[in-house]
């Protein structure tokens, strides 16, 4: 391998200067190679894939330049660089000797970290799964594009247990994937580009990827580079998939699924910890090119906290990379049964609750089965002190993945016999302290734009009228036509919102629980009676939590929990009149 001198820099815009070119020849063809940024700081490459230039990263690479040395070529085929006379030059094994000589000479004895796209990703995936690649090989972020090897075994295991879910993703891939039987077809795929797409480029990404259209993109030589390109296909599908190899890596890989993406979907990764154990999973609201070119600066975030992360101690990620998961009066019952099972599931989780010495219970149990865990004093029903907790996490610990909105209390009462004071204690802390979390967590998530999932626990109490818990029922049917809304709302933000129902669950909701019209000594009668009736009953929360996760899991919109839960939704569409009258009858 040799390389040929520097040349001067090309003008550009932006926070950083414009990247130099340097030659770096590998197997006999020049490529291309551009860098920026300063050259003793940490090396990430950047792989493009079909069909674009090194021009495609441009907002990626402006970004991470500052705190980086970023490097790009053109790869082999496209661009500034030279192209193979045979199909045999475009194979996997070359691309990935292409990726390595390049690395070689931009950051000589110190480790990459790789960021690819596309088919920038399969053969990077080539690389990142070669013997020995973890000692040239810092880290991966690999952005729609699966290892051709892993895809096969993926496309083995579907074909050998053909369940309607298995057919159904095989039929959505194909569909999704008709490119590929195209581009394998005689004269097919070149003439296509030739008689008119190369020229109609610009407006698909318009129209399909929502791309705001840019002097520098798509690149001038398009028709010559995608037609090229092609011989990716043809050099490489049919060999590998037909015939998959074992592609463990122990590389730090970060898994960045794109949920809007047209052609790679997302169950492609299903089972890639098998050969990537060391997997960081994260998601970005944007098309397949709209991730690079509108969301850059999300792009290069992800990159470099994943640097950060794996330049730290011995180059791996930190402990508790898992999803970050807030929940709220997380010191007792519900919520402390549901921070503990997300901390077993392997999630960050963040406690808060009104009883400060309870949410630091809670985190320490959370901390023994899972990541570090912490916990925070916030009373909910203060919206002031709720932005002030979500800004302290946010900066703390990151925009949190999952927010558990499961601070509440317990009232009964008739509406005659409820008083204003007792009517505003329910509703600032049951609906007033859900309306804060979602508003402050809510617009973290958005603005972060990688989705989310929110969690509201409302009761079955919404839908099941009683003459004795008027301001408990109102305010719980309230949460659940507020989440209703909000999914509707946070649906274009790819952010998930689950209302949970639970019917009688043995909590110390009852312990604390409240009684219009009472002495004293009555209210603790009636709150002992309940909770004996309510330990009889022996529904764990636990239970709820598990429903809890499941929800988030499946992106379930209303998850009824307890069998008499279940049974009162279910009649509450059947013959609601029927609950009507059963609202009449005393319960307390």
């Amino acid at each position: 391998m040799t390389e040929s001198p520097k040349t001067p820099p090309a003008a550009t815009s932006g926070p950083t200067p414009g990247p130099t070119r340097r030659t770096v020849r590998s197997g006999g063809l020049p490529l291309a190679v551009y860098e920026q940024g300063d050259p003793d700081a940490p090396t990430v490459l950047l792989v493009h894939g079909y069909p674009d230039t090194h021009a495609v990263w441009d907002d990626v690479a402006g970004d991470l330049a500052r705190d980086h040395h970023v490097v790009r070529y053109d790869v082999r085929g496209a661009g500034a660089s030279g192209a193979p006379a045979t199909r045999e030059g475009y194979r996997l094994e070359q691309l990935a000797d292409d990726l390595f000589a390049v690395a070689d000479a931009v950051s000589p004895g110190r480790p990459v970290h790789v960021v690819a796209h596309d088919w920038g990703s399969i053969q990077s995936w080539e690389a990142v799964t070669s013997p020995g690649a973890e000692a040239r090989i810092a880290s991966y972020t690999t952005i729609s594009g699966p290892c051709l090897d892993h895809l096969g075994y993926w496309l083995r295991h579907r074909l050998r247990r053909p369940t309607p879910r298995h057919l159904g993703q095989l039929l959505h891939q194909g569909l999704h994937s008709w490119y590929i039987t195209a581009f394998h077809l005689p004269f097919l795929g070149p003439g296509v580009w030739r008689l008119g797409l190369a020229r109609a480029w610009p407006r698909v990404l318009r129209d399909l990827e929502h791309v705001t259209p840019r002097p520098d993109h798509p690149q001038p030589g398009l028709r010559r580079d995608a037609v090229r390109g092609i011989e990716l296909y043809r050099a490489n599908f049919r060999p590998v998939l037909g015939n998959p190899r074992e592609r463990p890596t122990e590389v730090p890989v970060q898994l960045v699924t794109l949920t809007r993406d047209r052609y790679v979907g997302t169950y492609l990764s299903e089972g890639l910890e098998r050969w990537a154990p060391d997997l960081t999973r994260r998601t970005l609201r944007a098309g397949h090119w709209s991730a690079l070119l509108e969301k850059g600066a999300h792009v290069a975030g992800m990159v470099r906290e994943f640097t950060a992360k794996t330049e730290a101690g011995d180059g791996r990620p930190a402990k508790g990379d898992g999803p970050l998961v807030v929940v709220t009066g997380g010191g007792s019952g519900i919520g402390r049964a549901t921070a503990l099972a997300f901390a077993e599931d392997g999630a960050r989780v963040v406690v808060c609750d009104l009883d400060l010495a309870a949410a630091e219970r809670t985190a320490e149990l959370a901390s023994l089965i899972g990541p570090q865990a912490h916990a925070y004093r916030v009373d909910v029903a203060d919206g002031a002190a709720v932005d002030a907790f979500a800004k302290a996490v946010a900066a703390e610990h990151g925009v949190p993945d999952v927010v558990v909105n499961n601070a509440g209390i317990g009232h009964s009462g008739t509406f005659l016999q409820t008083t204003e004071q007792e009517w505003r204690r329910v509703l600032d802390v049951n609906l007033w302290g859900v309306i804060h979390g979602c508003r402050a967590f809510a617009a973290l998530m958005a603005e972060r734009g990688e989705g989310g999932h929110i969690v509201n626990v409302s009761s079955a109490a919404a839908y099941l009228p009683s003459k004795a818990l008027t301001a408990y029922a109102t305010s719980k049917a309230a949460v659940f036509m507020l989440s209703d809304c909000l999914r509707a709302e946070l649906a274009s933000h790819d952010i998930g919102v689950s209302t949970i129902c639970p019917g009688i669950v043995n909590t110390n909701i009852t312990r604390t629980s409240t009684f219009s019209a009472t002495t004293a000594d009555e209210q603790a009668a009636k709150q002992a009676r309940a909770a004996r009736l309510y330990a009889r009953r022996g529904f764990p929360p636990e239970k709820v939590a598990a429903a809890i996760l499941q929800a988030v899991r499946t992106r379930k919109p209303v998850v009824p929990v307890t069998p008499e839960a279940k049974a009162a939704r279910l009649l509450s569409r059947l013959s609601p009149a029927l609950l009507r009258l059963a609202a009449r009858l005393n319960v307390t």
